[in-house]
């Protein structure tokens, strides 16, 4: 049974920083197939969930979103099967419930359709 635990949310001020944590159960995390990888999403109220940053695990390679690139780092380790998003420079409009997402369907990186398995979520809240 696969499961992805989620934590490491919480408050923090406009420019503070948080490290989001995912850990993976039950899932070949590294993979040579060149598909698969491990993402985050967010969701703030009445919007739509979208992508963060994703890891294509068995090759290192990562993408983001326009919108946290050079402030939002992901990174995975290996030995504990676990991602991190480290975030940094925190904006109020950063504040959302964050997602660990794993999948290996073909297509678009930030489609959350394209992901097999998600995480319950972890809650992200940044003041002004």
């Amino acid at each position: 049974q696969v499961q992805l635990v989620e934590s490491g949310g919480g408050s923090v001020q406009a420019g503070g920083s948080l490290r989001l944590a995912c850990a993976a159960s039950g899932y070949t995390y590294r993979d040579t197939y060149r598909g698969k990888r491990m993402g985050w999403f967010r969701q703030a109220p009445g919007k739509e969930r979208e992508g963060v940053a994703c890891i294509y695990t068995g090759l290192g390679i990562t993408v983001y979103a326009g919108s946290v690139k050079g402030r939002f780092t992901i990174s995975q380790d290996n030995a504990k099967n676990t991602v991190y998003l480290q975030m940094n420079s925190l904006k109020p409009e950063d504040t959302a419930m964050y997602y660990c997402a794993a999948g290996d369907v073909d297509g678009s990186w930030d489609n959350p359709s394209r992901y097999n398995y998600w995480g319950q979520g972890t809650q992200v809240t940044v003041s002004s």
